[in-house]
C-alpha cells in the first residue's frame, strides 16, 4: 500500500465516520423531540443526582476520617450510605416515569432528613455541608410528588 492509497483509505473512514454521526445526530434530534414533551420529573432526577454524588463524596469523606480516628463520623457515613442507594432509586424510577415514584419520594423524604440531621452534627467538614444541602434540596423535590 502506497501513501496515496493510504490517505484516501484514511479519507474514506472519516467519511463515513462523519455521515453515521450526522445520521445518528439526526435520528437522535427527532428522538429527543418525540420526548421533549414526556412527564419525566427531570428537576427530581438532577436533584437525586446531586444528592448520591454529594453523599457519595461525604461517605469517603467520612471513611477517611473514621481510618483517623473520628468516630462522631460514623452515623454520618452510615446516612449517607442509604442516601446513595435511595437517590440511584429515585434516578431510576423517575427515569422511568414509574407509578410508584410518588410513594418511593415519600419514602426518600425520610432518609434525605435523616441524613440532613446527621451532616448537620458535622457539617464543620464542607463534604458533609455539601451532603446536607444536597438533601435539602433533594427532599424538597420528592415533597413536590410524594404520595
Amino acid at each position: 500500500m502506497n501513501r496515496r492509497e493510504l490517505l484516501l483509505g484514511v479519507a474514506g473512514l472519516a467519511a463515513a465516520a462523519t455521515a453515521g454521526s450526522v445520521f445518528a445526530d439526526e435520528v437522535h434530534a427527532g428522538h429527543e423531540h418525540h420526548h421533549g414533551m414526556s412527564m419525566r420529573n427531570d428537576s427530581l432526577i438532577d436533584a437525586a443526582t446531586d444528592c448520591q454524588l454529594k453523599a457519595s463524596i461525604c461517605l469517603q469523606h467520612c471513611i477517611v476520617s473514621l481510618g483517623q480516628g473520628e468516630k462522631e463520623l460514623a452515623a454520618c457515613a452510615q446516612s449517607a450510605s442509604q442516601v446513595i442507594a435511595m437517590c440511584a432509586a429515585l434516578q431510576q424510577m423517575a427515569a422511568a416515569q414509574s407509578k410508584y415514584l410518588p410513594q418511593l419520594a415519600k419514602v426518600a423524604m425520610s432518609v434525605c432528613k435523616d441524613c440532613e440531621e446527621e451532616c448537620k452534627k458535622t457539617q464543620k467538614h464542607p463534604e458533609c455541608k455539601a451532603c446536607m444541602d444536597a438533601c435539602v434540596a433533594c427532599y424538597k423535590e420528592c415533597q413536590k410528588i410524594a404520595a
